[in-house]
C-alpha cells in the first residue's frame, strides 16, 4: 500500500481544479496546468481536496497511485509558491548576463554560451548567482541541471556553475617529493 498515496492532496480556495476522466486541470488566476493520469489511477474532487485511489492491485497501478499523488501535489504548490534554484558562478573572469529571453555565460571557453529561456521559466541575476523561479517543478530541476552541465565544478578549485547548497569536495593538488 502506498502511504503517500493515501493523503488527499489539499486544494486552496482561490485555486479551480476539474477532473475530466484521465486529465485534471489546475488553474489559478492567469496560471493553468494540466497533469494526465494515463487511466492507471482513479481521481475523486470533494471536499476541497483531491483523493487518489488504485484502480487494480497490480505493480503499475500501485507503483502510479503514489506518483500521480506527488506530481497532483507539486502541481498545487507550483501554482501557490513556485519552485526555485539557485546556482553559483566560480571563477576567473566567469559571468553572465541576461539579454532579453538569453542566457549569455562566459565560462572559460572561447566563446560565449547562448542559453535561450523557456517559456514558464524566469531567471534573475545577483552578481554571481543565477536564480531560476517556475511553477513547474521538472521544467525548473531540468534548466538548472542544463546551465549547471555548460561548466560543472571542477575538484581542485571549485571553478564553475555548483548549486548554492552544494558541497565540493576538494582535493589536494601535487605534491613534489622532498
Amino acid at each position: 500500500m502506498s502511504r503517500v498515496g493515501k493523503k488527499p492532496v489539499v486544494i486552496p480556495a482561490d485555486m479551480k481544479v476539474e477532473v475530466n476522466g484521465k486529465l485534471i486541470t489546475f488553474s489559478r488566476g492567469k496560471k493553468s496546468a494540466t497533469l494526465d493520469t494515463q487511466d492507471n489511477v482513479s481521481v475523486k474532487f470533494e471536499n476541497n481536496s483531491l483523493i487518489f485511489s488504485s484502480l487494480s492491485e497490480s505493480r503499475q497501478d500501485r507503483a502510479c497511485w503514489g506518483t500521480y499523488r506527488a506530481l497532483a501535489q507539486s502541481t498545487v504548490t507550483g501554482l501557490v509558491a513556485g519552485f526555485e534554484k539557485r546556482l553559483e558562478i566560480n571563477g576567473v573572469g566567469y559571468k553572465a548576463a541576461l539579454k532579453g529571453s538569453i542566457l549569455e555565460l562566459q565560462l572559460g571557453y572561447s566563446h560565449p554560451i547562448n542559453f535561450t529561456v523557456p517559456a514558464g521559466i524566469e531567471i534573475n541575476l545577483d552578481k554571481n548567482i543565477i536564480i531560476i523561479k517556475g511553477s513547474d517543478k521538472q521544467l525548473v530541476g531540468q534548466v538548472s541541471a542544463n546551465i549547471r552541465s555548460y561548466r560543472e565544478p571542477e575538484p581542485y578549485k571549485g571553478k564553475g556553475i555548483k548549486y548554492t547548497n552544494e558541497k565540493i569536495i576538494r582535493k589536494a593538488g601535487k605534491t613534489s617529493k622532498k
